[in-house]
């Protein structure tokens, strides 16, 4: 009788350190994922002066990205962060825009003219539990693109 409430203890133990493995891997995957998403959004942003809405072709390149790399969050809002209101694009990812206002500028017409991108990705897990209490915030990657002049 006790081999066999020790082959239960033992059972247990690996069950759980299984689950604790799987979830971890599959954490990291998708946090890959997000993070290389929003590396390539950046460099599109700033591959096209940050006139990405414009522009249809950025926005396939993005979405094509997304496809190649597996990437589909399906993201319902974005959250106000700083008091702006994001851009939800193709349900993949979040675009806040900032006015930059600094004194270093070189005219007075210069001031107020730049602006740069945050871009928010989000990271693919849904376990409502873990949503729940750590919220959007904790499973999401953030990344700032260079200023712009408009």
């Amino acid at each position: 009788m006790r081999d066999s409430l020790g082959s239960v203890v033992v059972l247990t133990i690996i069950v759980v350190f299984v689950v604790i493995v799987s979830a971890y891997m599959a954490f990291n995957v998708n946090y890959t994922k997000a993070f290389r998403m929003k590396n390539r959004i950046i460099s599109l942003y700033e591959e096209y002066d940050g006139k990405c809405f414009s522009t249809g072709e950025c926005e396939t390149k993005i979405r094509n990205y997304a496809k190649e790399i597996g990437y589909n969050p399906s993201v319902k809002s974005c959250e106000t962060k700083n008091g702006k209101n994001g851009t939800l694009k193709d349900n993949n990812y979040c675009v806040y825009q900032y006015t930059v206002y600094t004194d270093d500028s070189k005219s007075v017409d210069d001031i107020g003219n730049r602006y740069y991108y945050r871009i928010v990705t989000t990271i693919d897990i849904k376990i409502p539990i873990i949503q729940n209490v750590f919220g959007y915030r904790f499973l999401s990657v953030t990344g700032d693109t260079k200023m712009f002049k408009k």
